[in-house]
């Protein structure tokens, strides 16, 4: 029979985690308020997960809009139901760029079906978490206040009026060796800027290497020819493809002649699994201790009329109907007779409302009132007592009864006598 399980009250625990490493840096302090729910034939654990510090985790590059944090809990179930369950939860991100937080989950959850009855222990344990970037596409502008590092005599300039370059504004130099660098996160990286005549040539590397011996033209088109005019937000180089993960790229220029940089574009490919530099180790702070929870079985004892407050006689294990040897059953047109003598039983009409004989908590009704006989103590009493002990007396003569019966002969004789001598003298005329 599977168990009817009501659902309990919630009632939670706090755990206390600091996470190192990864996107949690130096250290951040977060709490996971863990409740488990259990209801019928199901059980879940949630969990609600916030800072509690001022530092949060921080985005290790740039991003487009979609990346992903995600967080797991464990927590540890025995009794009825034994092993592991892992609340889980993913909190899609903006885009990012270096230094911005990232969004919590709303609420990790897990859960898992329950088929058995009894006390289950929960206990929250170890917490894990992970930054997946989105597959995409970001553009890093080259004003002042981004993450790029210049060396050299660098120049930005508001150019809304004029050109049309990646956020109305540009970098320049005519300083030779001035250099421009960005750390990123990413598959693939691209140099952004201007063509035009008589540009300087730029040296690219990548990790501190150069991917090719030729130097960047800025001053020439695809052909080979000079430019004419100013060509704004054009991609002058682009990375191969890189194995996911920390890289750097750095441009030079390599006279002196002038030279911009508009934008570097960092591309990330589609990453399935996150590398262990992106993830961050969470330590349990606290003992956050315990939640029972007891799962009550189905109840198989029929539920009598709550109005019935008669209680049937042990002895009596057979079903209340007459007794079929009874010469004397009891009359059920006579509507006086509510008691009859039955042997030595006594049998007593008393309302009841009959229950179902399946296993349900609801009593119900089966109709009109119903009688049910209860068997006296003794069913014949010996003559010598109810259980006494005493050997029954002496028979002895019925004398009394003797007597009184020729009593009523004799007075049936003289009252006929004295009729018959009335109606004689009242023949005879007598006033």
């Amino acid at each position: 029979m599977t168990s009817s399980i009501p659902s309990q009250a919630e009632a939670s625990l706090v755990a206390k985690y600091r996470c190192t490493g990864g996107v949690a840096g130096s250290g951040v302090d977060l709490e996971a308020r863990v409740t488990p729910q259990v209801t019928a034939g199901r059980m879940d654990v949630r969990w609600d997960v916030s800072y509690k510090s001022l530092q949060k985790f921080g985005s290790p590059g740039f991003f487009p809009e979609g990346s992903s944090l995600h967080l797991e809990g464990v927590v540890d179930v025995s009794g009825a139901w034994n092993g592991q369950l892992r609340p889980r939860g993913d909190q899609a991100q903006a885009q990012l760029v270096p230094g911005s937080y990232l969004e919590l989950p709303e609420g990790l959850s897990d859960g898992a079906a329950l088929d058995r009855t009894g006390t289950i222990r929960f206990e929250p344990r170890g917490l894990t978490l992970k930054f997946t970037p989105a597959e995409g596409d970001v553009k890093v502008n080259s004003d002042e206040s981004s993450e790029i590092e210049y060396t050299g005599s660098w120049n930005w300039k508001y150019t809304a009026p004029t050109y049309d370059d990646h956020l109305k504004d540009i970098q320049w130099t005519e300083g030779l060796d001035a250099t421009a660098k960005l750390d990123f996160l990413g598959t693939k990286v691209a140099y952004i800027g201007r063509r035009e005549q008589n540009l300087g040539k730029i040296r690219v590397k990548i990790d501190g290497e150069e991917v090719t011996s030729g130097l960047v033209q800025p001053g020439k088109d695809s052909t080979g020819a000079d430019v004419t005019g100013t060509k704004t937000q054009e991609v002058l180089w682009t990375s191969p493809q890189l194995e996911y993960g920390p890289h750097r790229i750095e441009i030079t220029n390599t006279e002196s002649k002038l030279a911009y940089l508009d934008a570097f574009q960092v591309f990330i490919s589609d990453v399935p699994e996150p590398p262990q530099h992106d993830r961050a180790t969470c330590t349990l702070q606290n003992d956050p201790g315990a939640i029972d929870v007891t799962v009550p079985g189905a109840t198989t004892t029929p539920t009598d009329d709550p109005t019935d407050t008669s209680s049937p006689d042990p002895s009596d294990t057979g079903d209340p109907t007459d007794d079929p040897t009874d010469p004397n059953p009891p009359n059920p047109q006579d509507p006086d007779d509510d008691s009859h003598a039955i042997g030595g039983d006594r049998v007593i009409v008393v309302p009841y409302a009959s229950t179902s004989t399946s296993a349900s908590s609801t009593p119900k009704s089966t109709g009109p009132t119903a009688t049910r006989y209860y068997r006296a103590q003794v069913a014949n009493t010996p003559s010598g007592g109810v259980e006494t002990g005493v050997a029954p007396g002496e028979e002895q003569a019925p004398v009394g009864l003797m007597a009184g019966g020729m009593a009523l002969v004799m007075g049936s004789a003289g009252g006929g006598l004295l009729l018959r001598r009335r109606r004689a003298a009242h023949a005879g005329g007598a006033q």
